[in-house]
């Protein structure tokens, strides 16, 4: 952000940091520095400054330093967390402004107090208390028709073939994962496996048996 030396000073400047105040509310500080002469009082507008503590003549921070040290590369810094001493945390973004000749003449930088959000969301997790890498396949259905149907299609997903492609083999270890997971206590869901594989009910006991066997 280029700027020319009257820019703290304009009107377009405190109406963006009213702007700010009132987007942002009470717990976000609003603060635009001068850095033009020298680091000791380079606050010039402040807003909801008992966040930390700043006034408008107060200094900077070390990062601040580091930017005008030329130790941080550019120095617009978005989105990071910092913790004070008093054990609040702040999510902050830094924007360096610079004159024609690119020296850093000022900053712009919004600390909002996070403080009692990240208390929230641990609360939030703890009564949650779930993994979302590794959910369950809970099926929810309106019918029992349609949950047999749904677990018969996730069996078949899991195994990683197509019907016409399974081997006896494949079809005794299909209707042991069915038994497992508890489809046959679905009334006639015997007829609808039969059906689906191709077998006769001869074969289906056949298959169940085998796989009971194969379990113990």
């Amino acid at each position: 952000m280029e700027m020319n030396s009257k820019f703290f000073d304009t009107d377009f400047v405190s109406r963006l940091l009213d702007m700010l105040e009132q987007q942002l509310g009470k717990s976000s500080e609003i603060v635009l520095h001068d850095l033009r002469n020298g680091y000791e009082h380079t606050i010039v507008d402040v807003r909801n400054g008992e966040i930390t503590g700043r006034k408008i003549g107060g200094t900077g921070s070390n990062l601040g330093l580091e930017v005008m040290k030329g130790t941080t590369g550019k120095g617009d810094k978005y989105n990071y967390i910092t913790k004070l001493q008093d054990g609040r945390y702040l999510r902050s973004s830094s924007l360096y402004i610079r004159d024609k000749e690119g020296e850093i003449v000022g900053c712009l930088c919004i600390n909002t107090d996070i403080t009692e959000t990240l208390k929230f969301e641990q609360v939030l997790k703890e009564m949650n208390r779930c993994d979302l890498n590794n959910p369950e396949d809970e099926i929810f259905v309106s019918d029992v028709n349609q949950l047999l149907e749904s677990i018969i299609k996730k069996t078949q997903e899991n195994m990683g073939k197509e019907l016409e492609q399974m081997t006896r083999e494949d079809k005794i270890n299909f209707v042991r994962c069915l038994n497992e997971k508890g489809a046959f206590l679905i009334t006639k869901s015997g007829e609808r496996v039969q059906e689906y594989l191709g077998i006769s009910k001869y074969t289906l006991y056949s298959y169940l048996d085998l796989a009971k066997n194969q379990k113990e």
